[in-house]
């Protein structure tokens, strides 16, 4: 039996995948450590430790601190490493640029000194499409030699750790894979994220923030999609390269909200365009060519039934979304919008 690490795993995309491999029956021990941010939630994986008791570990812990992080690579003699861990939202990187260094680059050399220091068989780096920076509307989608250019002290950070696999590939040949994804969508993502944001605020009839004019466009992947390519590169993917992972479905932010506010029958009266954020990136979009000849992934999941199941996934769950909807969470976001 394979033992993955798996960091961040009480988060959206770290729970989603635990859940995934576990639904497809294979032969892992997963190994799940998160400091339990504000984004981290126990409650989304109360079910699998229930049901894998045999197969499944939580420890909860900040991935900067290395002791902590050998003590349970050696303990559970751990064959994989995943690293979901990560702040990740752009405007709370705009307010505190130091915690972002702190747990994305910082945590990520501490992974990587005991994945070395262990002959670990793969280190995977989650990052993101933000590390290319922007594109304008005519231009074509990000592949995996274009130049990264982050815009946001979030993107930034994550560009830094994604060099910093890199380095530890070249100089003490670890065997690495680094795989970019686009915007994804799907259940238990934290309601601070435009969709679920939005579902939210509509169910409550509450204004809906649009930054600017609503016309920053991004390509959005299903949850699903995406982990579904994750465990193709854990197992294929040749060691030392990149993969973009994208769900070839561009859309601009005003025309998302107007979808969203349609499946709910809420009107449009409720969007409120506020100043716009800076360094607000225009258009995200990428070229998942490599992934799909080398690996034979392509996303499945399409936008228009997706978002809906998404749309019903946060309706049938209003119990999860009204418990993780802090005070902290609250008062964030009525610093955010307020006079604006």
């Amino acid at each position: 039996m394979k033992v993955c690490l798996v960091t961040g795993g009480m988060g959206f995309i770290g729970s989603n995948f635990i859940r995934y491999l576990f639904e497809s029956n294979l032969d892992f021990k997963v190994i799940n450590v998160d400091k339990l941010t504000y984004a981290g939630n126990p409650e989304n994986l109360k079910d699998i430790e229930e049901k894998h008791p045999n197969q499944y570990k939580f420890y909860k812990m900040d991935i900067c601190d290395f002791k902590a992080v050998d003590e349970i690579i050696l303990k559970n003699d751990v064959d994989y490493i995943i690293n979901f861990a990560a702040e990740s939202h752009v405007d709370r990187s705009i307010i505190n640029p130091s915690l972002f260094c702190d747990t994305n680059i910082s945590g990520t050399i501490s992974l990587l000194n005991s994945a070395k220091k262990n002959n670990i068989k793969k280190y995977l780096q989650i990052s993101t499409d933000e590390v290319y920076g922007s594109l304008n509307f005519n231009d074509a989608p990000f592949t995996e030699n274009h130049q990264l250019a982050p815009n946001s002290p979030y993107s930034a950070s994550k560009a830094s750790a994604d060099l910093l696999v890199r380095a530890y590939y070249k100089s003490f040949n670890l065997p690495v894979n680094i795989t970019r994804c686009s915007n994804n969508y799907g259940p238990y993502q934290f309601p601070e994220k435009l969709i679920p944001l939005m579902i939210n605020n509509s169910l409550n009839n509450k204004s809906l923030p649009v930054y600017g004019k609503g016309i920053n466009v991004r390509d959005w992947l299903h949850v699903k999609d995406h982990c579904k390519a994750i465990l193709k590169v854990l197992k294929e993917g040749r060691i030392g390269e990149i993969y973009n992972i994208g769900g070839d479905s561009e859309i601009a932010n005003i025309e998302l909200v107007e979808k969203i506010l349609k499946i709910l029958d809420k009107p449009q009266s409720l969007i409120k365009f506020v100043k716009d954020r800076p360094g607000h990136d225009l258009r995200y979009a990428m070229n998942h060519n490599k992934i799909t000849k080398e690996l034979h992934w392509k996303p499945d999941v399409d936008f228009e039934k997706g978002l809906k199941m998404t749309v019903d996934w946060y309706i049938s769950n209003r119990i999860w979304l009204e418990n993780i909807i802090t005070k902290e969470y609250l008062k964030f976001y009525e610093k955010q919008y307020k006079n604006r």
